[in-house]
């Protein structure tokens, strides 16, 4: 008879997880529960799946609350009362709306309302819950007339007095304060933790009229009828019949347009693939992506189609994906096979500003009753639970922060505090904390989503379900993954920028001719690719350079092992060595020469996992994907999972393969498959790679003017400014006159963006271009000041960033003019004139600029100096006695630089001490990079944008320099003259 439990996802309130109380539920003997959580149903799926495997009868609900008040508990007969809860949670949480005192008429499920809080006559499906402190109020009332309107109400929140403790420090997390200041209402009884059903007897006794009613109306409820599995929109067309079809016509169109109607290989794999998608009812998923890729380019959006779905030799037919699959010998059992246990799901990516369109249609398409963008739930992990933890206790900063500090925690454990705090932290770490936004998965359902789970309506403005991805694979809803990044905007941008600049057209897709263009590739070679998609960042610019990397095989091998995990097992290092010395590499059977001679007997990609564990072993390819996600931690029962060891040993025994050399060959695959990276997810982003570089190479300067409107990449957006000027465009200051909202390019000549002007209001970012469009250039500072009504502050960051220079003024004549004009108001008069009134002419003293003065403004209104450089600007005219591309001369020498701080990196060592790899540009503007050892440089080495001295020895690595650091200093620049 418990009808009111909480979980830990009642967020910040409930403490018990799940499993926990499933597994306390059999062992006190419980039988029934009903998991109402509130304001919401994320846990609610997931718990039916794990009771029904526990043998315990799951009943759901949801318990609804204004603040921290309790209004009435639902719960649903059935799953179509569960719907109506969500529903009506949903309505009020998608149009912002408080919920009522009084809950609507519901026709499958009940409601509960606390004892007291009842002032009406109650309808037939609302009952009053008696918690055992209540039954003293019994005597007097009239049991005569409600007497069957009474059930009992035992409410669970915790396990155990530590967990009701934890819930205290919860609710003061949720209420921003500290914990002796949390309002009463707002914490849960002492009682509310899970008891036997003899102790519920004994709480109601001489009272059992509560507890059978409670049981009669939990006898009315069941979720039986809740049946999981394929979940997602059944059909495309008007039946899974005409869906097969469609998909096969679609698929041989393409397959036309890609392979040549005569390409039997091609035309095997399809149909092979074709039925596999049949069998395992994934037709109407092929569609739906097919839709939105032709929608989407209907619409002129450029897309990415990554992840494993690029192994789908289908998917490259239906445009869903540029990977060729059969150039680059993936394996589609990698993407959908009949025995893989979790749905896969295709990888879309487009513009960071073009997804939420994506994302828009499909609800639109298939309706907001059947569509809903994927939740995930964030958890309390890592220090920061230390830090709320110390906030609630009301510690002063310094001290949290010491708390936080790893490296102080042996130092800490004599601290009371400290190990109060860590014992609050144990039980915290990992809890639900809050619902938010899956980075781009979309749901779309054959039943209204809301009969599994209520919507959030977030910052987006699209309802968002309430469970995460796991949830909604464990009941059989496959995602839609809609995903953006910048990358794609750069690309977009500048093809459109090259037909409005140069006239040209530009088919980005026609990606085999970059492959082989020599240009591309000896600018791939040279690690040229700043503002290129993946392949800008130091480490993966060292790692070209390391491999000479001139191919695309090369860049989809090294788009892998740059990866964390493979990296840092030593995979990598083994990589470079052997691209280098293919002679030297060893390998353990024929088979794996043959497999993995690509990429010299490494196994670099989660596809070598599946080629081995198929070609050496003799398992068939389902099965050895099966085995792959086991490896790599996605298969959950470790019995099946010895099993499939068992047969890939067995396997190889019986088609005579050398037991020492099985054993080996698993070794190998055992250690790497934790820390492998799917080939097709490789290859995707090397193709995004050369589209890149391509147009960096042909049309470098409409290249880097998008990358810089799509807000950058990995780097700072002076640098992006930096690379812009040596591709000989002539980058000028933002202007009132010429400027937009945005990088602007005309020939050559490239005006920087109002937007970048820090300080600057959006309203006159927007309106300055907009009036100039309306009206005509601006034809001296008063008709500015006249046309745009700008107060002198705004107008005083136009005139020192030199956005007013088309007066033929200087800045200071224009700041003098501008407080002469306002006779000293912040705002212009607004009254209007019926005459031109002509300002008085003043004399006045000849008061020119300096370029020192102007560099130090646009340092503070740019972030980044445009007039000089940082070097011109140091105090020093020394500039280092070695330059970047020197180095190599230099090996196992201490040399001298001076190099202009471009971006840093922090590394953890074992012993938990930090080291640092700088980069850094020389004086020509050519990069270098640097190490920063513990004990050799300051406990905070970087002191952010400027030039440094650096002495250090030269090491090289694969014909690729770098510095040892031993001395390290900021040097100063020149004085601001304004302040001299």
């Amino acid at each position: 008879m418990y009808l009111n439990v909480h979980s830990s996802y009642s967020l910040r309130y409930g403490t018990i997880d799940l499993d926990v109380l499933i597994e306390e539920a059999r062992k006190l003997g419980i039988s029934e529960i009903v998991l109402t959580d509130i304001n919401n149903s994320s846990a609610s799926m997931d718990f039916i799946l794990k009771a029904r495997v526990a043998g315990i009868r799951a009943l759901v609900g949801i318990e609804f609350r204004k603040e921290d008040r309790l209004l009435y508990i639902g719960i649903a007969r059935n799953r179509k009362g569960m719907k109506e809860l969500n529903d009506f949670l949903t309505y009020h949480q998608l149009c912002d709306l408080v919920l009522p005192e009084r809950a609507p008429v519901f026709e499958q499920a009940y409601v509960i309302y606390p004892f007291k809080a009842v002032s009406f006559m109650l309808a037939e499906h609302e009952y009053v819950g008696v918690r055992p402190q209540d039954i003293n109020q019994l005597f007097r009332l009239d049991m005569a007339l409600i007497q069957r309107k009474l059930v009992a109400l035992y409410s669970v929140t915790f396990q155990d007095k530590k967990h009701y403790r934890l819930h205290q420090y919860l609710r003061a997390i949720d209420q921003n304060t500290l914990l002796t200041k949390v309002n009463e209402i707002a914490i849960c009884q002492e009682t509310e933790s899970l008891r036997p059903l003899e102790e519920l007897q004994r709480l109601y006794s001489g009272y059992e009229y509560l507890l059978d009613n409670a049981h009669q109306l939990l006898a009315n409820c069941s979720t039986d009828d809740y049946h999981f599995g394929r979940l997602n929109k059944q059909t495309f067309t008007d039946s899974k019949a005409n869906d097969a079809i469609l998909l096969e016509k679609l698929t041989l169109a393409g397959m036309h347009d890609r392979y040549g109607s005569g390409n039997m290989q091609a035309k095997q794999k399809i149909e092979a693939e074709l039925a596999v998608v049949k069998q395992m009812d994934f037709c109407a998923y092929f569609l739906i992506t097919w839709d939105v890729i032709n929608y989407s380019r209907s619409r002129g959006f450029y897309h990415v189609g990554r992840g494993s779905g690029a192994n789908s030799t289908v998917a490259y037919c239906l445009g869903i994906t540029d990977v060729d699959p059969i150039a680059l010998d993936l394996y589609f059992e990698r993407f959908l096979n009949s025995k893989r246990s979790s749905p896969p799901d295709f990888d879309i990516d487009y513009s960071w500003h073009q997804r939420e369109e994506i994302q828009a249609y499909l609800l639109k398409r298939y309706g907001i009753a059947y569509t809903g963008l994927l939740g995930t739930i964030s958890t309390f992990k890592g220090r920061s639970v230390i830090r709320e933890i110390g906030k609630v206790l009301g510690l002063p900063k310094s001290e949290i922060d010491s708390f936080t500090d790893p490296t102080q925690d042996a130092v800490n454990q004599d601290n009371p505090t400290f190990r109060k705090i860590m014992a609050v932290y144990e039980l915290m770490d990992g809890m639900p904390n809050q619902r938010s936004i899956h980075a781009g998965g979309v749901l779309v359902s054959e039943e209204p989503i809301t009969f599994y789970t209520a919507l959030d309506l977030p910052p987006k403005a699209m309802p968002t379900v309430q469970w995460d991805m796991y949830a909604a694979e464990a009941i059989g809803l496959d995602k839609f993954d809609i995903l953006s990044q910048r990358g794609i905007g750069h690309i977009k941008e500048a093809v459109e920028l090259i037909r409005q600049n140069k006239g040209k057209s530009v088919d980005i897709h026609a990606v085999k001719s970059f492959l082989i263009d020599e240009q591309i590739n000896r600018r791939l070679g040279a690690s040229d690719s700043i503002g290129c998609f993946y392949i800008e960042s130091p480490a993966m610019r060292q790692l070209l350079q390391k491999l000479q990397c001139r191919d695309y095989l090369t860049l989809v091998a090294a788009s892998s092992i740059i990866r964390p995990g493979v990296a840092s097992s030593g995979m990598m290092r083994n990589y470079i060595y052997y691209f280098h010395h293919p002679d030297e590499v060893i390998y353990l059977h024929p088979v794996m020469k043959e497999q993995l001679k690509e990429t010299y007997g490494v196994m670099v990609y989660q596809e070598d996992v599946i080629k081995v564990c198929y070609h050496y072993a003799g398992l068939d390819l389902a099965d050895a994907d099966v085995l792959r996600r086991a490896m790599s931690g996605k298969y959950r029962s470790r019995d099946a999972f010895q099993k499939l060891i068992d047969k890939f040993f067995l396997s190889a025994k019986t088609i005579g393969r050398d037991e020492a050399t099985t054993e080996e060959v698993w070794r190998q695959i055992s250690s790497f498959a934790g820390y492998s990276f799917s080939k097709a997810h490789s290859a995707s982003f090397a193709i995004e790679s050369y589209q890149s570089l391509y147009l960096k190479t042909y049309f470098p300067q409409e290249f880097m003017v998008a990358v810089l409107n799509n807000y950058g990449g990995f780097y700072a957006r002076w640098l992006y400014v930096h690379e812009l000027k040596k591709t000989g465009a002539t980058v000028h200051l933002p202007c009132v006159n010429n400027s937009e909202e945005k990088v602007t390019i005309n020939g050559r000549d490239v005006y920087l963006g109002l937007i970048g002007i820090q300080g600057l209001n959006e309203d006159f970012i927007k309106l300055i271009p907009c009036e100039r469009v309306t009206n005509g250039p601006f034809q001296d500072l008063t008709d500015f000041i006249r046309r745009t009504d700008i107060g002198l502050e705004q107008l005083a960051i136009l005139i020192k960033v030199g956005a007013l220079r088309i007066t033929g003024r200087t800045k200071k004549e224009l700041l003098w003019d501008s407080h002469l004009y306002m006779g000293g108001s912040v705002k212009p008069k607004r009254d209007k004139e019926l005459f031109a009134i002509v300002n008085k002419q003043y004399t006045m003293p000849v008061l020119p600029d300096e370029r020192l003065e102007d560099a130090y403004q646009e340092l503070d209104l740019l972030g980044y100096p445009l007039t000089l450089t940082m070097f011109d600007m140091l105090k020093t005219s020394y500039r280092g006695d070695v330059m970047a591309k020197d180095l190599l001369t230099h090996v196992d020498q201490t040399v001298k630089m001076v190099g202009l701080y471009v971006c840093e990196k922090t590394v953890r060592m074992k012993n938990q001490k930090k080291m640092w790899f700088g980069t850094f540009l020389d004086v020509h503007g050519n990069f270098f990079d640097t190490t920063h050892f513990p004990g050799r440089t300051p406990i905070y080495p970087f002191r952010g944008h400027g030039c440094y001295l650096l002495l250090g020895k030269v090491v090289e690595d694969f014909g690729v320099p770098s510095i040892e650091v031993e001395k390290f200093a900021k040097l100063p620049i020149q004085d601001n003259p304004i302040l001299g």
